[in-house]
């Protein structure tokens, strides 16, 4: 049962220019920048602050996606009678020595995000990781923060933040539902 949209697409757009305006500050420019995507909303909103930093900066960023299918900790639990369903990795450039920037839609328990490091790091050694998130919904269960969040949000237990995007959904919001 949804309890609230805590973010429509204005403020999604909004949280998105702030985000590429961050990055871009942090990074002293763009040089050097690839944005990665954790399939699947990841993907998308890694493409929507490419183009954001591009109109910034005047200049665009690689952007490419990861599936962590593989990498994931709950394959065995998830996957016992079924093989899981791969969507393929697709960066544009090797990742040694770039500045890659996770993207996804929400952070909650930081699993999702170490299974995204292990395969950047198979796939070569960036000069760092950031991380940049739409929610944070807190609940680690993981050392991992954000470096760029759109939005904050305490969560219960209880509770479910779904991200809901033009590209997958026909929606941009985001919102909170009870657990059934």
């Amino acid at each position: 049962m949804e309890k609230a949209v805590i973010m429509d697409d204005q403020g999604i757009r909004r949280a998105l220019t702030r985000i590429a305006h961050e990055i871009i500050e942090r990074n002293k420019g763009v040089e050097g920048i690839v944005l990665v995507g954790i399939k699947t909303r990841g993907e998308y909103l890694a493409r929507r602050l490419a183009e954001r930093i591009g109109q910034i900066e005047g200049k665009g960023v690689s952007v490419g996606d990861v599936d962590i299918t593989l990498y994931r900790d709950d394959l065995k639990i998830k996957t016992e009678n079924q093989e899981p369903e791969l969507k393929g990795t697709s960066i544009p450039v090797d990742v040694d020595s770039k500045k890659v920037v996770l993207v996804d839609d929400v952070l909650y328990t930081g699993r999702t995000v170490r299974a995204a490091m292990d395969a950047i790091m198979d796939l070569g050694r960036p000069a760092n990781i950031q991380l940049a998130v739409l929610v944070d919904r807190g609940h680690r269960e993981l050392p991992i923060r954000a470096d760029y969040v759109g939005k904050n949000v305490p969560t219960s237990s209880e509770e479910i933040i779904s991200a809901s995007l033009t590209e997958v959904d026909g929606v941009d919001e985001v919102a909170i539902h009870e657990r059934k």
